[in-house]
């Protein structure tokens, strides 16, 4: 199965970026974490971007605080899929989530909710799972598992509320 990287721009998005490895660990899905900044590493960056898919990774989910720009950049020196995780360093993360989604036309990047790491693994999975049966499979059942608990958990609220 191809990989998928995960970028932040500094160690002090870890503590959201790691819900997305926790994630793809419980889906046995490959991935790698990296700490690039578009602003601190460009070069560096835009090489790892150049070079992602040569390097066995099939999507990029990239978290980075304050202007997040991470994911912008990274989509303009790959074609690979790239999922922006805005957090919410500053204005509530308001200010990131708007950096993520006005990308220019040409440069898509896919945007997820505000420290919302954990979606952007579930949708990276969805992308390999379009050519990996068992992994689909696997996603179809955390998607059931869902919605049994969200069921159970209206039966036990409603139980709770009626005379």
């Amino acid at each position: 199965m191809k990989r998928v990287a995960i970028l932040m721009g500094s160690e002090r998005d870890l503590p959201v970026m790691e819900k997305a490895c926790t994630v793809l660990k419980e889906l046995s899905i490959p991935f790698d974490v990296h700490v690039l900044s578009a602003h601190r590493t460009p070069s560096q960056t835009a090489t790892f971007a150049r070079d992602a898919a040569k390097n066995g990774y099939a999507v990029l989910i990239a978290g980075a605080g304050m202007a997040a720009h991470l994911g912008g950049v990274l989509a303009s020196h790959t074609l690979l899929p790239v999922i922006a995780v805005p957090l919410s360093a500053t204005l509530g993360g308001m200010d990131a989530l708007l950096s993520c989604v006005q990308m220019p036309t040409g440069i898509p990047v896919a945007t997820v909710a505000i420290d919302g790491s954990a979606n952007a693994a579930l949708l990276a999975a969805q992308i390999l799972a379009l050519s990996n049966e068992q992994l689909a499979k696997q996603l179809a059942k955390r998607r059931k598992q869902g919605e049994e608990i969200a069921m159970d958990t209206n039966e036990r609220i409603k139980r709770s509320f009626t005379l």
